[in-house]
């Protein structure tokens, strides 16, 4: 998983750029995995699954940290399904597991 240090962006090293959910549509994700231990994509695995049900029934919104070509981003919205390879956000946009840094519940 990305370092982390404490501080107001969660602890990334790299500053998160925030966008809104409807230009996800325009970025462009490579095919690697952004995480490094197996540990770390089950840990993520729990938290969609989480921030999906969450979503789905109490309409909770999360922040999603994840990753495009251009670098670390964050989106805060609330999650409307989870696939085995993709997140599916409001206005069926989606981003890729493999891209997903951390979610955090708000």
């Amino acid at each position: 998983m990305k370092q982390l240090n404490e501080g107001s962006n969660f602890g990334f090293l790299e500053t998160p750029i925030l966008i809104q959910k409807e230009i996800i549509d325009s970025l462009h994700f490579p095919k690697q995995e952004v995480l490094f231990s197996k540990e770390d994509i089950a840990k993520r695995e729990l938290e969609l699954r989480r921030a999906n049900v969450l979503g789905n029934v109490s309409n909770i919104k999360v922040k999603i940290y994840f990753e495009d070509i251009e670098g670390l981003k964050k989106v805060e919205t609330t999650i409307w399904g989870v696939t085995d390879k993709s997140v599916i956000l409001k206005k069926n946009s989606i981003i890729p597991i493999h891209r997903i840094v951390r979610i955090y519940i708000l």
